[in-house]
């Protein structure tokens, strides 16, 4: 994972166990793309306090991901699904009838759960 994504899946998984304010500054200045100053102003709280907000939220979240994995989990399961994806579309490309059936509804039941997440 990287930059955005990275953050926005922390907040995803993990936004829960934050304070309000934490939570709040974190998705304003990833997800919202809200500036450091637009944030204080917003929320009528320093620059300062803004940007220890979003440290200790981030720094929380990384602990609790280090600790349970569980996005990590989540990317190697997503991968893996799309693996299998591409696998059964070369399936029913080559198959005909029952098996070719059989292969695009395993393949669209996967796109679902990928959709899902």
């Amino acid at each position: 994972m990287e930059g955005r994504r990275e953050q926005s899946m922390l907040l995803d998984f993990y936004g829960e166990l934050l304070t309000d304010k934490q939570r709040e500054c974190f998705d304003l200045h990833y997800n919202e793309d809200l500036s450091l100053s637009e944030i204080a102003e917003q929320l009528g709280i320093s620059r300062q306090g803004v940007w220890d907000n979003i440290r200790r939220a981030e720094s929380a979240m990384r602990e609790i991901e280090e600790k349970t994995g569980l996005i990590r989990r989540f990317e190697d399961n997503r991968r893996g699904l799309e693996s299998l994806r591409k696998t059964l579309r070369r399936i029913e490309e080559l198959s005909t009838g029952e098996a070719g059936n059989l292969a695009a509804q395993a393949g669209a039941e996967i796109e679902t759960l990928i959709v899902r997440g």
